[in-house]
């Protein structure tokens, strides 16, 4: 299994410049990944699960609003933690308690409003800097194992590693009989078939010969489409927990979680 030294090398990737049109109840005032989860945006909640293995460095692709996130970034310690100032400004800030984030490098990378997934990467290649780097979205959270993926990627020897998860049903689910008669109900959600996307990627950097300076290049499409073809994508089942932010519905459910005490992402300490 891939040790902390070996996560705290690499990067990780965000995308942070989408407009949530889906949760307009929120984005309307703010970048979907500064939606609050807990008083906290949803992006610390996702920096935080990659903090807990050790992984130090962050590259925020900032599109919609980006400057809110810049903001929260800038003004961080002030936010946090306690302080006293000279209000004629002739001692600096001093600050009490231990440095909420220490040793987090953060990278904000202004990457356009309108552009699409794949340019956003592209758009920030420069900054990374090393062979293997994550790559995630800025609005869902689960309890990965990033240890464990990045041990199945390295194991697999491809381009490409993509988190699958079984999202749950939003809907009640039945079972008909033949006759047109209800067999069973299922009022609670129940897991769905098959696999999908759940993010948190692992590339290595010949990602870049699929993509290119296209802004309206969609990682999710032909890049991606290319790589499976190619037999350069492999999938990490994750049977854990999984939580989108897509809705409204889906933030109020995060946020109940998030009260219950027992968040099931929340493997930080």
């Amino acid at each position: 299994m891939a040790d902390r030294a070996a996560l705290r090398d690499l990067p990780v990737v965000i995308l942070c410049g989408g407009q949530g049109t889906r949760l307009r109840e929120e984005t309307e005032y703010r970048p979907k990944p500064m939606v609050e989860v807990g008083g906290q945006p949803i992006l610390w909640h996702i920096m935080k699960i990659y903090a807990s293995f050790g992984v130090e460095r962050f590259i925020l692709c900032l599109g919609y609003k980006g400057w809110m996130i810049k903001q929260f970034f800038l003004r961080y310690q002030e936010q946090e933690r306690d302080f006293t100032i000279t209000t004629d400004g002739s001692r600096p800030i001093e600050y009490h308690g231990g440095a909420p984030m220490d040793g987090w490098r953060v990278t904000c990378a202004e990457t356009g409003e309108e552009t699409a997934t794949g340019a956003r990467l592209w758009r920030v290649r420069r900054y990374i800097d090393t062979p293997t780097f994550f790559f995630t979205y800025g609005d869902a959270v689960g309890d990965i194992r990033l240890d464990e993926l990045l041990e199945f990627h390295r194991a697999q020897g491809r381009i490409g590693t993509v988190t699958g998860v079984n999202p749950t049903s939003r809907y009640g689910e039945m079972e008909v009989g033949g006759d047109g008669r209800v067999v069973e109900f299922n009022e609670k959600p129940t897991v769905a078939e098959g696999w999908v996307s759940g993010g948190y990627f692992v590339f290595e950097r010949a990602i870049f010969d699929y993509l290119d300076e296209d802004p309206g290049l969609f990682l999710e499409l032909d890049p991606l489409r290319r790589l499976a073809r190619d037999g350069q994508l492999s999938v990490h089942r994750h049977r854990g927990s999984w939580h989108p932010m897509d809705t409204y519905r889906d933030y109020l459910q995060l946020n109940e979680l998030w009260r219950s005490g027992k968040p099931p992402w929340k493997i930080w300490d």
